[in-house]
């Protein structure tokens, strides 16, 4: 079960500029975390939602609730602040709070790109408002919700820290219990990449944990089931809107099926 790899790293694979929705996945991880480096702010405040929703569903306590374990080890990872964890967790217990509410919004931009936005709110009212200004203001059309989600297939990836002498043969049969999808090696960064089913995300963490797998971040994604080239010109009058989407405060993370 290789899904498409011969075994060569995700980096060589995409080097070799072949096709499959797992390479896509793997180029929107590393587009993110290039935008991420020059957005540390952006950063924190992405974070900090996603542990108040992780501590609002699943409780404050790291120890029983594996989805804010892996968050706060991510947050420590960012550098970001003990005391700004402290106060997202608390957050979440704060009865006086509205908390957050997680929102999809679903669209067309120019060109026929199908874009599809993952938004964490304490205002829906202001945050669809901004998120239709932005489609309409740059070519595209808001639709209803679930409209686009049979373009997409949500997905867990893990990144975890290389072990020495690993067989990532081996690893990959051993992960095929807990939906393991696809298996790969950033050897830049020296880590392993695993995506999973995304209902089997929380078997995956516990075999990752128990087997003594430091894990650098969970990241639940939306890969395209077919993508759509565009040339240079339209692909800049996309971005724009892309761009402009992913300024907003209240908006976690952007997917489309725009190839690269």
């Amino acid at each position: 079960m290789n899904g498409g790899f011969d075994r060569p790293p995700f980096n060589s694979f995409i080097n070799n500029q072949k096709t499959t929705t797992m390479g896509r996945a793997f180029e929107y991880r590393k587009a993110t975390k290039l935008k991420r480096w020059g957005h540390m702010s952006r950063t924190f405040t992405k974070l900090g939602k996603e542990i108040t929703i992780a501590a609002r569903e699943g409780g404050p306590d790291p120890d029983s609730n594996p989805r804010l374990r892996a968050l706060i080890q991510q947050c420590k990872r960012e550098n970001m602040p003990k005391d700004n964890i402290d106060r997202a967790i608390k957050k979440a217990t704060d009865k006086s709070s509205e908390g957050y509410k997680e929102i999809n919004y679903e669209g067309y931009g120019p060109h026929g790109i199908a874009i599809f936005v993952e938004t964490a709110t304490d205002n829906h009212m202001r945050t669809v408002a901004n998120i239709r200004s932005y489609f309409t203001k740059f070519g595209g059309t808001l639709g209803t919700q679930g409209s686009l989600q049979f373009l997409f297939d949500r997905k867990a990836c893990f990144t975890v820290t290389m072990k020495e002498g690993i067989d990532l043969d081996e690893l990959e049969l051993e992960l095929i219990d807990f939906g393991v999808e696809e298996l790969g090696v950033d050897e830049e960064e020296n880590t392993i990449v695993i995506y999973s089913d995304f209902n089997e995300a929380i078997n995956m963490q516990k075999y990752l944990e128990d087997n003594g797998f430091e894990i650098q971040s969970i990241e639940f994604v939306r890969i395209p089931n077919d993508t759509k080239e565009l040339p240079e010109d339209q692909r800049e009058s996309v971005q724009k809107l892309i761009d402009k989407i992913e300024e907003d405060e209240d908006v976690q993370n952007v997917f489309t099926n725009m190839a690269e």
